[in-house]
């Protein structure tokens, strides 16, 4: 596996990880109640959905990545604004459907660190 590979890899594992992190500091620790109000009622966001949600967030921005590397001219900035728009948008989801406003502010901080853990991780530059 080369040096490139390897970043990515651990840049897509890296989300997941802050991810937890602040679930952890914001559930657990904190005492926090992250709960989203659903069609069929109420879902409680646990540690698997964190990061099962960031999991295929990171693989998917790597595969994005992969096809623009090939067929764009710019993949890099093209990526980047990309994500940074699929990062804006993901926040209408705790803004929209949170039940409180703790639970918003944490949502919104998981949107937001995976977001910049992937953006900034996964965007390379080509020499």
């Amino acid at each position: 596996m080369n040096t490139s590979t390897r970043r990515l890899l651990l840049t897509v594992i890296g989300a997941p990880a802050a991810a937890l992190a602040v679930w952890a500091l914001a559930v657990p620790l904190a005492g926090t109640t992250l709960t989203v109000r659903m069609s069929a009622g109420t879902q409680t966001v646990g540690p698997v959905s964190v990061v099962v949600a960031s999991l295929v967030a990171g693989l998917a921005g790597w595969a994005l990545l992969a096809a623009l590397e090939r067929w764009a001219p710019r993949p890099g900035r093209v990526w980047t604004i990309t994500a940074l728009v699929v990062l804006v948008l993901s926040l209408t989801g705790p803004l929209g459907s949170a039940a409180g406003a703790a639970a918003t502010l944490v949502l919104i901080l998981l949107h937001l660190v995976v977001g910049a853990v992937l953006v900034l991780g996964l965007a390379r530059r080509r020499a």
